[in-house]
C-alpha cells in the first residue's frame, strides 16, 4: 500500500473517531476498485492490515499479510501466504469482507457476537469452549459457580445448542454458552510499527467487568507480529479490578485446506488424552478423559494423520511439549502445504479439534482449559482456568509458521 493511501486511511479513521495514537500508521485491508472509496465497515471501525514484501521469489513459504477487525474482538479476518507452487493464499477459510460486514449485524444469531466466531480467528476470554449451568425462569441468564462465587452469564440460543430452540432449554432448566464475551467489543489505541522483516500491530480491549458478567475488570492487550517466517499472536490478560477473577484464553481460528481434498489432509496433535462428552449434540463433558491410543482419535504420529472424512468437535489434553511447545501441524500433501501451530504458553493445557464432514477447514484451538471448566463433573480437578489476583496478569502466545511437508515442520 502506498503512503498516500494510508495517509487516505488515518485521516478516515480519525473522522470515525477511532483512537489513534500519534506517529502510528493505519493501514486498511485490500479492496477492490470498487469499494476503494469506502472500506467496508465491520462492528462499526475499518478492518485493518499489517503486511510485508515477499522475498523469497516463490522458493519458500512465507506469510505476507494479516488483516484483523478492531471493531470486532480483535477478530483475525485473514491471513495471507506466499507458498511455493500455490502463489499467494489465504491461510483461514474466510468469505469476503463484504460478506462479514453484513453477517456481523448485532441481529439474531448475532445478538452476543456470535456469526464473529464462524470465520477467520476469532479470540475466546475470559472463557473458551463451553460452560453449561442453570438457566434463569426467563431464560436471558446462565447461573455457575467459582470459588463459591455465582456468575451470570448471557444466555441466548445458539445454532444446534439444545436443538437450537428456546423452549427445549427452557424445559430442561439447562442451557449452554460458549465462546467468551469479547466477540463484539472494540479495540483502542492500535498502533502499527515496522519491523525488520513486517510489522507488528498492537491494541487493548478494556473488558471491564465483561458487560457486568465477571467478578472483577479485565484489561486485554494484543499483539500481532508478521514476519516471513512466522505470525505470532499474544494476548496479556491483567486484573485491574479490585476482585480475585477466573480467567481463561482460547483462539478459534478455521486454517484453510489449500487443495480443497480434506479426506487426505493429515493433523498432528501431540495429545494422549480426550474429554468424553454424553453426545455430539449436546457435547456435555462427563467429567471422565479417555486415552486416545487405539482410536480413530490419537494424531501423535510424527508426519500426522489423515483427517478421512471423521467428524471433529473434540477436546484435546496431556499435550506432550516440544522445547516447551505444544506442537500442532496441518499438512495437506496434494498441496505440498503445511502449517505449524505452536501453543508456546505454559497455560496452554488442551487443544480443541472441530472440523464438520464436508467443511474444507480445521479449527485447531490452543486454550487454557477443558470444556465446562467450572462444572461439577470434574470434581477436584484442575481445569485450566487461571486466578488472577488484582495486577496479575496471565499470556496467551501462539506461533503459526508455515513448512513444506517431508523438508522441515516449521521450526
Amino acid at each position: 500500500m502506498t503512503k498516500a493511501n494510508r495517509t487516505k486511511w488515518v485521516m478516515w479513521m480519525l473522522a470515525a473517531s477511532l483512537l489513534i495514537a500519534n506517529g502510528c500508521k493505519q493501514h486498511g485491508q485490500k479492496q477492490s476498485a470498487s469499494a476503494a472509496a469506502k472500506p467496508a465497515l465491520v462492528g462499526g471501525v475499518p478492518p485493518v492490515t499489517i503486511q510485508r514484501k515477499p522475498t523469497g521469489n516463490g522458493s519458500k513459504p512465507e506469510f505476507i499479510s494479516l488483516t484483523f477487525l478492531p471493531g470486532r474482538g480483535m477478530n483475525v479476518f485473514q491471513i495471507e501466504a506466499d507458498v511455493p507452487g500455490l502463489g499467494e493464499i489465504p491461510v483461514l477459510n474466510s468469505p469476503s469482507l463484504e460478506t462479514i460486514a453484513s453477517r456481523l449485524n448485532g441481529q439474531g444469531f448475532d445478538r452476543f457476537g456470535s456469526a464473529s466466531v464462524s470465520f477467520g480467528e476469532a479470540f475466546l476470554i475470559p472463557y473458551p469452549n463451553r460452560i453449561f449451568g442453570k438457566l434463569s425462569d426467563d431464560g436471558s441468564t446462565l447461573a455457575t459457580k467459582w470459588h463459591g462465587h455465582t456468575i451470570l452469564l448471557p444466555a441466548f440460543p445458539r445454532r444446534g445448542n439444545n436443538g437450537g430452540s428456546p423452549s427445549a432449554a427452557a424445559s430442561s432448566n439447562q442451557g449452554m454458552v460458549m465462546h467468551g464475551l469479547i466477540l463484539k467489543d472494540q479495540a483502542q489505541n492500535i498502533r502499527i510499527v515496522q519491523t525488520p522483516d513486517g510489522e507488528t500491530a498492537t491494541a487493548v480491549i478494556h473488558a471491564g467487568d465483561f458487560g457486568g458478567h465477571w467478578l472483577s475488570k479485565t484489561d486485554l492487550n494484543f499483539t500481532f507480529a508478521l514476519t516471513g517466517g512466522a505470525v505470532d499472536e499474544t494476548i496479556v490478560a491483567t486484573n485491574v479490578g479490585q476482585e480475585d477473577e477466573p480467567i481463561a484464553i482460547g483462539a478459534h481460528p478455521y486454517f484453510a485446506i489449500p487443495s480443497g481434498d480434506r479426506a487426505q489432509a493429515r493433523v498432528h496433535v501431540p495429545a494422549s488424552m480426550m474429554a468424553l462428552v454424553n453426545n455430539y449434540h449436546q457435547e456435555f463433558p462427563i467429567g471422565k478423559l479417555k486415552p486416545v491410543q487405539g482410536t480413530i482419535y490419537d494424531y501423535r504420529a510424527p508426519d500426522g494423520v489423515p483427517l478421512d472424512d471423521h467428524a471433529l468437535d473434540d477436546n484435546f489434553s496431556h499435550l506432550e511439549r516440544t522445547n516447551g511447545a505444544v506442537e500442532v501441524r496441518l499438512t495437506d500433501p496434494k498441496d505440498n502445504y503445511g502449517i505449524a501451530i505452536d501453543g508456546l504458553s505454559p497455560e496452554i493445557k488442551t487443544v480443541q479439534l472441530y472440523s464438520p464432514k464436508g467443511r474444507n477447514f480445521l479449527a485447531v484451538e490452543p486454550q487454557f482449559n477443558f470444556i465446562d471448566p467450572f462444572g461439577a463433573e470434574w470434581k477436584k480437578m484442575d481445569t485450566g482456568m487461571v486466578t488472577l489476583h488484582p495486577g496479575e496478569s496471565t499470556t496467551w502466545h501462539v506461533r503459526l509458521q508455515l513448512f513444506v511437508p517431508g523438508h522441515d515442520s516449521g521450526q
